[in-house]
């Protein structure tokens, strides 16, 4: 999980790191492939209450807010405010809308403006890792 803060997630990743992480809680239990076990099951076996997804995508959160609130290039590369036009073809996704989706309904205004109160973004990035979404 090294430098995750800087990656977009898009669903089809999303997808692959659930099956990854569901593939390593059955390495751990011990679960052969063989064995006809439903995820909930496993997942009840774990007692987990964390989500990989939901790691990754608070850690994105809290170095988002690092960098809004020190100003410098960090924060013009994130928010993707270049002089250049741009490119043709399909936008690339961004982390700021990666966020906008998991952090609830919102503009990235919004969010934006969210960043500047340091404990508004905590309770933000706390209500939002507890409703697991």
């Amino acid at each position: 999980m090294y430098g995750c803060e800087a990656w977009t997630i898009s669903k089809q990743i999303q997808n692959k790191l659930e099956a990854t992480e569901m593939w390593f809680l059955r390495r751990m239990l011990r679960i052969p492939w063989t064995a006809k076990t439903t995820n909930e099951r496993v997942l009840n076996e774990a007692n987990k209450r964390r989500s990989l997804v939901r790691t990754i995508r608070k850690r994105q959160a809290t170095f988002l807010g690092h960098v809004m609130r020190r100003g410098k290039l960090e924060h013009l590369v994130t928010t993707g405010k270049c002089e250049e036009k741009k490119s043709r073809g399909r936008q690339r996704e961004k982390i700021m809308d990666g966020l906008a989706t998991w952090l609830g309904p919102g503009k990235v205004s919004d969010i934006l403006a969210a960043v500047k109160d340091r404990d508004l973004w905590r309770d933000m990035i706390a209500n939002a890792y507890k409703q697991g979404t």
